[in-house]
Order: structure tokens, then C-alpha cells, then sequence
């Protein structure tokens, strides 16, 4: 009897099982799609990657070009990071599509130990060797923190993903009102001009385009933005032409790294506060990409946020964590390929090794990237108002839930100085909205959906629109009451 023919590799027999079950986070996409959607991410974060060495070098009196070095030593370790991150290596990395870039959590202490440090050019040995401390005790304590995910359902996810998307529009309406607070055009019309036009422009980039286009709008925004703002003399090349072509982040170029007691505790509050919000963000970003994150993901992910952390130093690089910002522009895109922000992550790498590169995505105005960043931002709260929709707000429990915890979130927003008489510890964790509405929700959820919960205690109490009617259930229910 003749043998069946082979279907397999007919023409129109479509892909193959394996091809068709792959999730899209593992799809690898077109060389030119890859290389445009990695870079949008990097261009999405990297004035969040940048501002961090800028403030804490300025602090310490660096020169302009050891400034540059430590901005390019940044870039080089969120690279590195993110690596770790996107493709991961035996159970280090999520292996989710996320970019990893300077925490600003750790921005604030590591003035504090500037300022007390007597002789700044010990500060930063100061600080990296603090890092590295704070970054291994992480690295051990990954399994044990990543249990808490159970305590972390629709009600308690929705809430921290919406208080980080609330917590980051701050940040590009400050991106939109220029780049320097004390300059007398700081808000100026020409800069919310630009920023709103760059708005505009992604907007209808997104409403009246199809397919790759689509879904590079902000990248192209920021294009656009960039050149409409040339000839209002906005845009500085000077960066591109003053900077070096090659250039390596030698290991421990400002001295071997110091352990002080007091820096080394300071910033182990830190790595808590962004393990914390990693955590966070991983649930966030596997609710986006339709994988969520379980209790061995976020573990495998805290351990490639936490040895980032503790290798960064050793190439001048301070304390690496998930950025949120990046979460939006998978939400808006909905490109879910790990290994399109794996080649984000080759971008900072090769702009840490070569200055010039670097500079090219500095050229685009910070109004540009604020406008942009309402979009991106705006997109994560989105995304955590749609879980909420899943997390049964008909019930009492869980709307006070959510109404406390975001109360608790935009604190440090709306009074950024409500916490000053605490200390300086202390204001480290409770100026992140998102780490203290995160536990909010957390011991929220605890008390209300499993400390002596009641058969009862899921009914809805909200008073009915007028005209409704009392059901039959409501009404028997209070004659039994009476």
C-alpha cells in the first residue's frame, strides 16, 4: 500500500503546531520591525535612564565629561539589566518584554550619603559598594518575597497598575514644561506647544494608520516632534558633536567600591521598595501580554532586577529596576515580544559603548517626550482600570478597597511633602505612591476578603439610581433582618 503523503510542508498547510501554540511574548518579529519597535522602547525610557546619573553626579561635582561617562555607564548596565530581563539565564529573568534603567527610588539617599560623605570623591566608591551589598541580599531573598504574589488578586493588581500609571503622568507633565525647572521659559507656551503637538501627532498616528506604522507612532512622534521643534531652538545637537565615537565603562573607574554601614542600610530600603514595585509591575505587564506572572516568574524577575543591581557597580552603574513607563508602550502597541525590548536592550548597550549614539536620542526635546509620555503613561492607568473591571466592584469590600489604596497611592503626588516630619528612612517608602498604595491594597484585601469574612459581607450596600426596583432576594433578606 502506498504511504500517505506528507501534508506537512504543503503550501497550504498553514504553520506548524509548535509555531501556532507559541505565545506571542516568545514570537521573534522582521529584522526591521525588531530593530524600530526596540528602539521606540529605549527612547521611551532614557531620559529616566540619564536623569539619575546627572543628579547624583552633579551632586558630587563631576566634570562634563565624567558625567558623560557616568550617563554612558547607565545606559551600558540597563543594557546588561535588561538582557537578564528579556531572556534570562537559568532562573534569572521573567523572561517578560521588560527594559530595566536607573531606579529614581534610589535617588534621594544616595544625595543623603553624598552629603555626608566628607570627601565627595569617596561617595560614590560610597555608594556602589552599598549597591552591591544591598543588590546580593535581594538576589537571596527573591524566593521568599516572590510568595507574596498570592496576596496580589484583580483587586489589589488593578489598583497598582492604575497608581503607577497616575504616578508617571506627573513626570511627563513635567517633561512637557521644559527641561530645566529653573529656567524663566520653564512651562512656557512654546514648550507645552510642542509637547502638545507631539500628543496630536501620535494620536492621529495611531487613529488613521494601520499595521507597523501603528504601532511605531510614538517613535515617530517623537521624530516629528523633534524636527517641528528645530526651529524654535529647541532641539540641541551640541551633544551629538562634542561626543566621543567609542568609549568603555572601565570597571570601577572612580575607585573600588566602600561599605559604610549607614549607606549599605540606607539602600537595602531602597532594593525592598523596588522589589516592591517590580513585583508590581510584573503582574502588570503579565496581565498586558495575556501571561500573567506567577510566584516563580516574579521570582526569576526580582533575581535579574536584584544581580543587575549588584553587578551595575562594578561598570558605574547604580541600582537597576523594571520601568514602568515601558509597560505603556506594550499596552498601546500591544507588541508583546520579549525579544523586541531583548534589542532595546542591545541599543542601551551599544549607546553605553559608544557616546555619539547615546547622544542621538538626547537630541529630542524634553517637551517632546512629556507629550509622548501622556500617551504612554495615560496607557498604564488604562490597563489598570480594565483589570478593576474584573475584580468585582459590586462588591463593598472591594470598592474600599480601591478607593483607600488609590488615596494612599497619590499622596506623594498631590502633596509631595505630606510625609516631611518622618525620617529620612522612612520618606524613602512612603514617597512612592506606588509602594505605599501597593501595601495598602495589600493589607486592604487581607482584612476585608479573609480576616473573618462573612457569607453576607459581599452584598452590595451602594444606594440604588431612582426608579429601581428592591429585588425579591433584598426584600426577604430585610424581613429576616427584622
Amino acid at each position: 500500500m502506498a504511504a500517505k503523503p506528507q501534508v506537512r510542508n504543503a503550501p497550504d498547510a498553514g504553520p506548524a503546531p509548535e509555531d501556532r501554540e507559541k505565545h506571542p511574548v516568545d514570537e521573534t518579529l522582521p529584522p526591521l520591525k525588531m530593530l524600530t519597535s526596540g528602539l521606540q522602547h529605549v527612547a521611551a525610557m532614557y531620559a529616566g535612564v540619564v536623569a539619575p546619573p546627572l543628579i547624583v553626579g552633579a551632586a558630587v561635582g563631576l566634570s562634563g565629561t565624567e558625567l558623560t561617562f557616568l550617563t554612558g555607564a547607565s545606559l551600558f548596565t540597563a543594557g546588561l539589566a535588561t538582557f537578564l530581563q528579556t531572556l534570562g539565564v537559568w532562573k534569572i529573568g521573567a523572561r517578560l518584554p521588560f527594559v530595566n534603567g536607573v531606579t529614581f527610588a534610589g535617588v534621594a539617599p544616595m544625595l543623603a550619603i553624598v552629603d555626608t560623605t566628607e570627601n565627595k570623591a569617596d561617595a560614590l566608591p560610597v555608594i556602589f559598594g552599598a549597591i552591591i551589598v544591598a543588590g546580593l541580599l535581594g538576589f537571596l531573598a527573591a524566593p521568599w518575597f516572590s510568595r507574596l504574589v498570592r496576596f496580589f488578586p484583580p483587586v489589589v493588581t488593578g489598583t497598582v497598575i492604575t497608581l503607577i500609571g497616575v504616578s508617571l503622568l506627573p513626570v511627563a507633565f513635567g517633561w512637557a514644561q521644559g527641561p530645566n525647572p529653573k529656567a524663566e521659559d520653564y512651562g512656557s507656551t512654546t514648550f507645552l506647544s510642542l509637547a502638545g503637538i507631539t500628543l496630536v501627532v501620535v494620536l492621529l498616528l495611531r487613529r488613521f494608520t494601520r499595521g507597523f506604522l501603528k504601532q511605531i507612532a510614538v517613535l515617530v512622534g517623537l521624530v516629528i516632534g523633534t524636527l517641528i521643534a528645530i526651529p524654535f531652538g529647541v532641539t540641541d545637537f551640541s551633544p551629538v558633536t562634542e561626543a566621543d565615537i567609542v568609549g568603555f565603562p572601565s570597571p570601577f573607574h572612580f575607585g573600588a567600591p566602600q561599605f559604610a554601614l549607614a549607606a549599605i542600610i540606607s539602600m537595602c530600603v531602597v532594593m525592598l521598595v523596588s522589589m516592591t514595585e517590580s513585583t508590581a509591575d510584573m503582574l502588570a505587564l503579565g496581565e498586558i501580554v495575556d501571561r500573567p506572572a506567577d510566584e516563580k516568574t516574579i521570582a526569576a524577575g526580582l533575581r535579574a532586577d536584584t544581580l543587575g543591581s549588584a553587578i551595575s557597580p562594578l561598570f558605574n552603574g547604580f541600582m537597576c529596576s523594571a520601568f514602568a513607563q515601558n509597560i505603556g508602550l506594550v499596552a498601546m502597541t500591544r507588541i508583546r515580544s520579549r525579544f523586541v525590548v531583548a534589542c532595546g536592550g542591545g541599543f542601551l548597550v551599544l549607546m553605553g559603548l559608544s557616546p555619539v549614539a547615546a547622544s542621538l536620542i538626547s537630541v529630542v526635546p524634553r517637551p517632546v517626550l512629556g507629550g509622548a509620555g501622556v500617551v504612554l503613561f495615560g496607557s498604564v492607568a488604562a490597563s489598570g482600570i480594565q483589570t478593576l473591571v474584573k475584580a468585582g466592584l459590586e462588591k463593598d469590600n472591594n470598592v474600599l478597597i480601591v478607593a483607600v489604596s488609590l488615596a494612599v497611592g497619590i499622596i506623594p503626588i498631590t502633596k509631595p511633602d505630606f510625609y516631611h516630619a518622618f525620617p529620612e528612612t522612612a520618606q524613602i517608602i512612603l514617597d512612592s505612591g506606588i509602594s505605599t498604595g501597593c501595601v495598602a491594597a495589600v493589607l486592604l484585601n487581607v482584612v476585608f476578603n479573609h480576616l473573618g469574612r462573612r457569607q453576607d459581607d459581599d452584598d452590595v450596600t451602594a444606594p440604588m439610581e431612582p426608579g429601581d426596583e428592591i429585588s425579591g432576594s433584598r426584600t426577604a433578606k430585610a424581613a429576616h433582618a427584622h
